[in-house]
């Protein structure tokens, strides 16, 4: 007869599983402190059960487990499986602001909303809020057994519009385990939640940890989130009931679009050369159809792509098209005359190039996109073209800024809410908090100013390329 299992021991396996699991979160997904954060949280259930386990208690295996495992699991299983981006929080109180204007304060004893995952999604700013309770114990007001649901989401709601920085457009709140209708009723009804589709994007099929045991891995746990429910609400029109019984008529923008590709691999069936890269943008829009609300609607389900100034001068750079083993062929004292004190950079720019060209990568990136700039990119792009641009680069400057949209400089409110510092500079401000606006990923190299964003705890769209300057060819 098989012996039974001790759950004590099953929970402990769960927890180095799971902190093994959040260890092979890529690092480009969500900052290091945000790995720091779980991986706190996880050491934090396994020393518990440690302790119980060491505990002189007669009867240890009576008393309750850890509560924690689970919902670790389900913040870990989201940000495996849903093709988020620029994660800059996890399990992180926000603040809860007094109110102003129509929003009341839902509670004078709180000061902060707990949200699981401060994120980008689909271009859009978006906190997911988890539930790995039991649907039976998930009560809809205040009981003597905590806080009812319905306070819950009132009070991230609230937090989400005082929040001039980290708002999002959408919560998303993840019932890991399920919920009763009549929970689920409640929600549509009172905070006009719609029903996240995830067919597409969220496989809800029985996921493994995995430990590894002499060498090999072996699947030790197997959890199914077949009984997850996920619900989206819109922040700024969560007062308005559901548009329809069936989960509403409107599409949500979650689902707006085609998936993004979360590894980042490139589809080497994109364009390898300037001209066919440029000529895979769709054609610039009139300014007026981009000043519509509609079309800015229509657009933020991911067909936009903001450039900034690093972007254009890598397109546009003789480095990226072809330049790069006819100038490492240079003589020394020319290049040194030509690039002073850049010349190392410079250097490692062409060495990078020859190993791994980069206009597929960005091929592959703008391909069959509506590219954007805003005044203050155009204005810079332009200057820096004329002083240190060659006849070829001047060329393909010109070329290119026929296929992009010119729109007016329009940071989003909570680009505008960071305060200006060194790192985060009003330039950039400008030029990224535009792309947000547009809820357009922003294309660049300056990942200085990313990692500052990131630092005040904002998600923020962006993608990564490789710095190339220009060469006076």
């Amino acid at each position: 007869m098989a012996e039974k299992a001790n759950p004590a021991d099953d929970a402990r396996r769960r927890c180095l599983c799971l902190a093994d699991a959040i260890g092979r979160l890529p690092p480009s997904l969500l900052a290091g402190s945000c790995k720091r954060t779980l991986l706190k949280l996880a050491e934090s259930e396994l020393s518990f059960l440690s302790r119980r386990a060491s505990s002189s208690s007669p009867s240890p295996s009576d008393s309750p487990l850890s509560v924690n495992i689970g919902h670790l699991e389900a913040v870990v299983h989201i940000l495996r499986r849903l093709p988020v981006t620029g994660v800059s929080r996890v399990c992180k109180p926000v603040p809860l602001l007094p109110a102003s204007g129509k929003v009341r304060r839902t509670d004078a004893g709180s000061k902060f909303a707990h949200v699981d995952i401060v994120c980008t999604l689909k271009g859009n700013p978006v906190w997911v809020v988890v539930s790995d309770r039991n649907p039976k114990y998930v009560t809809w007001h205040d009981g003597c057994k905590g806080k009812g649901l319905r306070l819950r989401i009132q009070q991230v709601v609230a937090a989400a519009q005082f929040s001039r920085t980290l708002r999002p457009s959408s919560i998303i709140l993840f019932f890991s385990r399920g919920v009763t209708d009549s929970i689920l009723k409640k929600t549509v009804d009172e905070f006009g939640a719609i029903k996240y589709k995830m067919e597409a994007d969220f496989p809800l099929s029985i996921v493994g940890f995995l430990e590894e045991m002499e060498g090999e891995w072996i699947n030790i746990i197997a959890r199914s989130y077949q009984e997850a429910v996920v619900l989206e609400i819109k922040v700024d029109s969560f007062e308005k009931p559901a548009r329809d019984p069936e989960w509403g008529a409107g599409e949500s923008i979650l689902v707006a679009g085609e998936a993004e590709n979360p590894e980042g691999n490139v589809n080497l069936n994109c364009p390898a050369t300037f001209d066919t890269l440029i000529s895979g943008l769709r054609p610039a829009m009139k300014g007026k159809d981009m000043a519509s609300a509609k079309t800015r609607e229509v657009l933020s389900g991911g067909d936009l792509i903001n450039f900034d100034t690093t972007a254009l001068i890598a397109l546009v750079s003789d480095i990226s098209n072809g330049g790069a083993e006819k100038l490492l062929n240079a003589a020394e004292s020319e290049l040194r005359q030509r690039f002073k004190g850049n010349l190392p950079f410079v250097i490692a720019q062409a060495n990078s190039e020859i190993q791994k060209p980069i206009l597929p990568e960005l091929g592959a990136v703008i391909c069959r996109k509506n590219g954007v700039i805003c005044e203050s990119v155009i204005s810079e792009f332009k200057e820096l073209i004329a002083m240190y641009g060659g006849t070829k680069e001047k060329l393909r400057a010109d070329q290119i800024l026929k296929w992009l949209t010119v729109v007016p400089d329009n940071p989003s409110d909570r680009m505008i809410g960071l305060l200006t510092t060194r790192k985060l500079a009003q330039k950039n401000k400008v030029v990224f908090g535009t792309g947000d606006y547009w809820h357009a990923p922003t294309l660049t190299a300056n990942m200085a100013f990313v990692r500052a964003v990131s630092q005040t705890g904002m998600s923020l769209h962006t993608i990564e390329h490789r710095p190339h300057a220009l060469t006076g060819n």
